[in-house]
């Protein structure tokens, strides 16, 4: 197995850009679509909306980072017959949690969007506590980024980038639909996790090369490193953690690196093991099913002379893996109930994204192709209980 080393990246990266913060320039990519149905057009302030439609189980919700909406598909249609429409949340919205109650919480750069996903309305828009200068788009804007939901419902955390510092985990409370705690975290919060028991929080930030352990009990924080290569480069490394699975079995933190490492964090002691990966491209998002298996989306060499093409990676619990080509860059990924089918979206947060999702036959490697959304990012499947 290939074993990255500073030189190739970092010499890439000093022809690409010497500010350079992320994982990306600009924003770019596809060719704007025709206008979509609109399900239901609230304004911008905390109200109801007038659509009527209902949603089917099985239906994905996705946000849309290059609008201001979230996007119905019915993964079972083909063309653009699988777009049932859009509701508008706030601008560029970004990660989503979906509760049991079929509200779907959207972290967008003006506060956290409610959605009722029956009637397909935003009821309520949220705003955060902690000051993000103008809302704006694109990668680097502030707001609300990784998103999770306590066990039981009652809580809802955000993680907030904030431009050019430090970001905080903004703590919701789902009933009075106010923030309630607002705790410093690390740079640009990628990805929100909970523990099974809900003790704990995980805010895994991209720009500082760590997770930040929060106690849900008295809002204590720990710094965990996670850095299988260093952290040589500093905000203009490309290898840097992104998104973050909790693994059903024990409760350990699974984070992916450039198809070659796994990161296999004890959030107890801070200890990081690493287990070797074989896809070979840059990876980003993750995802556990209830069986262990994990889901890593690859979007991409950094080093296209070296490195793979995007890709779905499908790991077993007891390491082996498949690889599923993908065609073009795709972000975040979610799973069926039953782990038969995976949906990968590519809205992806660099350039060269497009308006669709893939979607992924696990168990024969057959991948379908969808025209939806605008750049769509965050993804959850509505009322998928068919395990």
């Amino acid at each position: 197995m290939k074993r990255r080393t500073f030189a190739g990246p970092l010499a890439l990266l000093a022809a690409v850009t010497a500010t350079l913060s992320g994982c990306t320039t600009a924003d770019g990519g596809a060719a704007p679509k025709p206008p979509r149905p609109s399900v239901s057009s609230p304004d911008r302030t905390p109200d109801h909306g007038t659509g009527t439609a209902g949603t089917s189980d099985g239906t994905l919700l996705v946000t849309d980072f290059g609008a201001d909406t979230v996007t119905f598909v019915d993964p079972g249609r083909r063309g653009a017959a699988a777009d049932l429409g859009s509701v508008r949340v706030g601008t560029a919205p970004y990660g989503i949690a979906l509760g049991d109650d079929g509200t779907a919480w959207v972290a967008t750069a003006e506060g956290v969007a409610a959605v009722d996903t029956r009637t397909r309305e935003r009821t309520a828009l949220i705003p955060y506590r902690t000051r993000t200068g103008p809302v704006t788009t694109g990668e680097y804007r502030g707001g609300g980024m990784g998103i999770a939901l306590s066990p039981d419902g009652g809580r809802l955390y955000v993680g907030v980038n904030v431009p050019g510092g430090n970001g905080t985990l903004e703590v919701v409370d789902t009933g009075r639909r106010e923030v309630t705690e607002s705790v410093p975290v690390g740079r640009r919060p990628f990805d929100v996790d909970v523990s099974r028991d809900g003790r704990h929080v995980y805010a895994t930030n991209h720009d500082s090369f760590d997770v930040t352990v929060v106690d849900t009990g008295d809002w204590s924080t720990r710094r965990v490193e996670v850095a299988p290569y260093g952290t040589e480069g500093g905000l203009g490394s490309w290898l840097k953690p992104h998104y973050t699975a909790v693994r059903p079995s024990d409760g350990a933190l699974l984070l992916p690196f450039e198809g070659e490492r796994l990161a296999v964090v004890d959030p107890g002691t801070g200890r990081v093991r690493i287990e070797d990966m074989t896809a070979n491209t840059h990876q980003h998002g993750v995802a556990a099913g209830p069986d262990g298996t994990l889901y890593v989306v690859g979007t991409g060499p950094i080093d296209p002379s070296e490195d793979d093409g995007p890709s779905l990676t499908v790991r077993s619990p007891d390491g082996g893996e498949r690889v599923i080509g993908l065609d073009g860059p795709h972000e975040s990924v979610a799973v069926s109930a039953d782990g038969r089918t995976a949906y990968v979206s590519g809205g992806f947060t660099r350039d060269g994204y497009w308006n669709g999702l893939s979607v992924v036959d696990t168990g024969t490697g057959r991948v379908t192709r969808l025209p939806v959304g605008e750049r769509p990012l965050g993804i959850a499947v509505l009322g998928d209980d068919r395990a």
